[in-house]
């Protein structure tokens, strides 16, 4: 099978990548910006028929669209996120080729979601955040392409190489600082949201699998369960071996160990105090998995204290 990989340099791209090469029947080709890539080539600059070109070069049997931005204004997230994703379909429609096409969604398309309930895929999207709005109108474009397509609504992807930007990134960097100085209490902010956690290895498994079968529409890729992010920093702390507090700055505080030195504390906001988390989703959100189970046969396997070890490994490299 001649799979054509956009964006393999990014978080989920790599383990993508790493998915796709461990399978001794797929022939793999990365496209991207990087130096590293098979073939360079910025979609959200490239015109259609130069990838049109590329395609009937290539004449893959499946396309999987890794690429993108998470941060950025309007106009660059648009770029990336949505102008980039209809020279994709554009160009398979010209080349002909009938590949299927398996486009990485987010769940910030969703937005909001009220407290305990978990998002299927017919939730009507109101997205909270032009980065939302930028994926969802991406969404759409696939599913009104006529293209044999499926778009995988990632919920909140962590594990190794989550980004240093992102709420995890930032909470292990703060604690690696922490440690290193011998500092004996975190001030941490936003804790108090829940999101549905999904490990970037097992994302890559949901695209290995999406490739491979028939599904098309929308499929939810999560574990189906929201975990509060003060309790994964507990976690985290534990598995840093970090004994000092962890003090939410709107709540009680939460101690990481017992008998922990006292001395100067360093404060870290996760997220600005107007977006406790930089999703434009609210205080609550988790998945509904089932479709994931049932039209691909995927479920989680990696649970987060293991993601969440592989990202402090990470971050105490850098002591």
């Amino acid at each position: 099978m001649r799979v054509l990989l956009l964006g393999a340099n990014g978080f989920l791209g790599r383990f993508v990548a790493d998915r796709l090469l461990a399978d001794p029947a797929v022939h793999l080709t990365a496209l991207g910006r990087g130096d590293d890539a098979d073939v360079r080539f910025d979609l959200s600059g490239g015109s259609p028929g130069a990838l049109t070109r590329f395609l009937g070069a290539v004449h893959p049997g499946v396309v999987i669209n890794c690429a993108g931005a998470t941060r950025g204004g309007a106009r660059e997230l648009t770029r990336h996120n949505t102008v980039a994703v209809a020279t994709v379909c554009e160009a398979l429609r010209r080349s002909g080729c009938g590949a299927r096409l398996v486009q990485i969604g987010c769940a910030s398309e969703y937005g909001p979601s009220q407290q305990g309930s978990s998002t299927a895929e017919d939730a009507v999207p109101r997205p909270g955040g032009p980065y939302g709005v930028s994926k969802l109108a991406a969404t759409e474009l696939v599913l009104g392409s006529g293209l044999d397509a499926v778009v995988l609504r990632v919920f909140s992807p962590v594990g190794p190489g989550t980004p240093a930007g992102s709420p995890l990134g930032r909470l292990a960097e703060a604690m690696r600082r922490a440690m290193q100085s011998g500092d004996g209490e975190l001030k941490l902010s936003g804790l108090g949201v829940q999101r549905d956690f999904v490990d970037v290895r097992d994302v890559a498994r949901a695209v290995h699998a999406a490739s491979l079968s028939a599904a098309q529409g929308v499929v939810n890729i999560g574990t189906g369960r929201a975990v509060r992010l003060r309790d994964a920093a507990s976690t985290l702390a534990r598995v840093a071996g970090y004994a000092g507090a962890l003090h939410e700055l709107d709540a009680s505080p939460v101690r990481g160990g017992i008998g922990s030195p006292r001395s100067e504390s360093v404060v870290e906001h996760l997220a600005a105090p107007s977006s406790p988390y930089p999703d434009g989703c609210g205080g609550w959100q988790q998945a509904d998995v089932r479709t994931a189970r049932d039209r691909l046969g995927w479920r989680p396997r990696i649970n987060l204290e293991e993601s969440l070890a592989d990202i402090w490994m990470e971050a105490a490299c850098r002591i």
